[in-house]
């Protein structure tokens, strides 16, 4: 047997060097600055600084605007039938808020916009899982859907008013139509964007039809499926809101029109503002759910 011969440093007559302790970036550095751990083991995270900087830079830009806004209304003596300066709306806006005039208008929104969201989501949620699940079904019906998604819904409002009558049955209806389609779409078309080796593993491993759905095929396309539920909501509030200007006595959508037609110019701008921010909301909302749901699937 041969001997195991054991070398050394000095036997082979080289220089082994000792690792240099690891530092910063800058001379005289600490590797702790350079990962943002401050005293007390807290980790500081750029991107929380870094959203928080873009908040306040989009904040100051929407003081600058309204401050050129205020100015031009004031230096030029425009009408407020034409255009109200952001103090005459900004007084509206209390004045509704604190008297509870808004409270009922942006209930009845909030109601319709969430039924709607609701109903049209869920059935276009499983209707795009019955169209990827099945090729025949999707070659029957594909025509049919989008034929019902070209006409105008606006111009079906009148339909839904002699059909369900005035108020949120009619609203609820217009509301779910308008966000049927995009949670119909981006699940059909998600679902049938598996990576092909995924499936062939499943059938190797003999899966079922139902744990490919439930195990690979909704969770991989769960992201684009959550993207069409952000679109849905934005066309919700549009079709609440549009439908509320036909066929409704409440709702922002309809206190728009009495607004109007009482040519209340800083009431009209103070509904928009509303109307801004219960979208911002619901849309917020939309984004800590996708968060949620995607952190319990481990997609974040």
């Amino acid at each position: 047997m041969t001997p195991r011969t054991t070398y050394s440093a000095s036997a082979l007559g080289g220089h082994v060097d000792t690792p240099a302790p690891i530092t910063g970036n800058t001379p005289g550095g600490d590797l702790r600055s350079d990962l943002h751990i401050v005293p007390g083991g807290h980790r500081r995270n750029p991107l929380a600084k870094k959203g928080l900087i873009s908040a306040l830079a989009s904040l100051a830009l929407l003081a600058l605007a309204l401050a050129i806004w205020e100015l031009a209304s004031r230096r030029l003596a425009l009408p407020a039938l034409l255009l109200p300066p952001p103090s005459a709306v900004a007084a509206a806006l209390w004045k509704g808020m604190t008297s509870g005039y808004f409270r009922p208008h942006l209930l009845a929104t909030t109601w319709n916009l969430a039924l709607g969201l609701a109903l049209g989501c869920g059935i276009g949620f499983l209707a795009g899982i019955a169209l990827a699940e099945s090729a025949a079904l999707r070659r029957l019906l594909w025509p049919w859907v989008v034929v019902s998604q070209v006409i105008p819904k606006l111009a079906l409002m009148p339909l839904f008013i002699l059909w369900f009558g005035f108020g949120h049955t009619s609203l609820v209806v217009i509301t779910a139509l308008i966000c049927f389609f995009p949670l119909l779409e981006t699940t059909a078309t998600c679902l049938r964007q598996v990576p092909p080796e995924r499936l062939e593993l499943f059938r190797m491993l003999g899966a079922s039809r139902w744990q490919t759905l439930w195990q690979l095929k909704l969770p991989t396309g769960l992201p684009g499926v959550l993207a069409g539920l952000r679109v849905a909501v934005m066309l919700a509030l549009v079709g609440a809101v549009v439908g509320e200007f036909i066929g409704a006595s409440q709702g922002l959508g309809a206190l728009v029109i009495a607004a109007q037609g009482s040519m209340d110019t800083p009431l009209m701008f103070a509904v928009l503002v509303l109307i801004a921010v219960l979208g911002v909301v619901a849309y917020q909302l939309t984004l800590w759910f996708e968060a949620a749901l995607l952190r319990r699937h481990d997609l974040t």
